[in-house]
C-alpha cells in the first residue's frame, strides 16, 4: 500500500513537471526568438498534455503490457493500480495547466 502511494504521488508530480517546466522553458525560447512569451507557453502546455501522461507513466508501453497481461490473467488488484496511476497522471497534467492558466491569465482551453 505505501509502495502505491509513493507510486500515485511521484506519478502525479512527473506529470505535473513535464507540462510546467517544459511550457516555461519553451515560453523563454519563444521570448529569445522574438515570439509572445505568455501565448506560446499556454500553448507548448496543450502539445505537451499527452506526452506529460506517457512520461509519467514511465515513458515505454510497459503499463500497457502490465494491463493487457493483468487482464488477461485475472488479476483485477493490478488493472485499478493501472487505472489509478493514469488518472493520477492525468491529474498531475491538469493541475499543471491550472497553475499556467493562472499565472498566465491566458485561456487553456
Amino acid at each position: 500500500m505505501r509502495e502505491t502511494l509513493a507510486a500515485t504521488i511521484i506519478t502525479f508530480f512527473i506529470a505535473f513537471g513535464v507540462i510546467l517546466g517544459g511550457a516555461i522553458i519553451g515560453g523563454l525560447a519563444a521570448f529569445l526568438v522574438g515570439k509572445a512569451p505568455l501565448m506560446e507557453t499556454v500553448d507548448l502546455a496543450r502539445k505537451l498534455k499527452i506526452w506529460a501522461i506517457v512520461a509519467a507513466m514511465g515513458g515505454t508501453f510497459d503499463t500497457i503490457t502490465n494491463f493487457e497481461r493483468s487482464f488477461l490473467t485475472g488479476a483485477t488488484h493490478e488493472i485499478i493500480k493501472q487505472i489509478i496511476i493514469i488518472f493520477i497522471a492525468m491529474a498531475g497534467a491538469n493541475a499543471a495547466m491550472v497553475l499556467l492558466q493562472w499565472l498566465t491569465q491566458e485561456n487553456l482551453n
